[in-house]
């Protein structure tokens, strides 16, 4: 049975209690043991850490010690996966650029707050999206800094139109994209402000992809 973690915590805007118990239910559902917890601590037991196949956070607008960091980090490197979503992953710790590196990406912003925006599927042959067809959000869309090595198997257009952002108008932001950091993969999706974006059925379903593809 594969083991995975799943900690929350951070700003509760993002609803990350019941985030977490979403993502435990996929998982769950999927054979994996899965522990949840509120509190970074976890990420300094190295050996609980190693025993893993996934990590999944749900962390906003928070803080991380250099020794929690540096756990995280050496464990994906060597090999764990690490999955996570909108805030909760890529907003998590905004002066911890190394963490940042191993994201992906950085949320800087989302004109307009909470507006009806497309999502694009640009990688149709791949597993995680195969099957999907583009959809409607009604959330935020979130405008990032992006690493261009970032497999991006999906995007989203800026209009411009919000806040009076002329100067985006027309540009392609990545929305799902995986990596690997060191061993370890690493999957993003900037979909999931709040637990009822995942009754959207192609938010929810490419996540679950996602943590699935994230531990091997």
């Amino acid at each position: 049975m594969k083991h995975a973690l799943i900690t929350w915590g951070g700003w509760d805007g993002h609803e990350p209690e019941q985030c977490a118990n979403l993502f435990a239910e996929l998982l769950r559902s999927e054979q994996f043991d899965v522990d949840v917890v509120n509190t970074l601590d976890v990420y300094m037991d190295q050996a609980y850490l190693r025993s893993l196949n996934l990590i999944v956070q749900a962390w906003t607008m928070s803080t991380i010690t250099k020794e929690q960091e540096h756990g995280l980090l050496e464990a994906v490197k060597e090999g764990v996966g690490l999955a996570g979503a909108h805030g909760g992953l890529g907003d998590s710790f905004r002066a911890n650029t190394s963490y940042q590196w191993m994201v992906g990406g950085q949320w800087v912003a989302h004109p307009g707050g909470v507006i009806d925006y497309t999502v694009n599927i640009t990688k149709s042959d791949d597993p995680l999206v195969a099957g999907l067809r583009d959809f409607q959000m009604h959330s935020e869309q979130y405008y990032m800094h992006v690493d261009p090595s970032n497999e991006v198997l999906a995007t989203t257009t800026f209009s411009g139109e919000q806040e009076g952002a002329t100067w985006i108008n027309g540009c392609v932001m990545p929305v799902v994209w995986k990596r690997q950091w060191g061993k370890g993969r690493v999957f993003y999706s900037s979909l999931g402000h709040v637990l009822k974006d995942y009754d959207v059925p192609e938010a929810k379903e490419i996540f679950r992809r996602g943590m699935l593809w994230a531990a091997r």
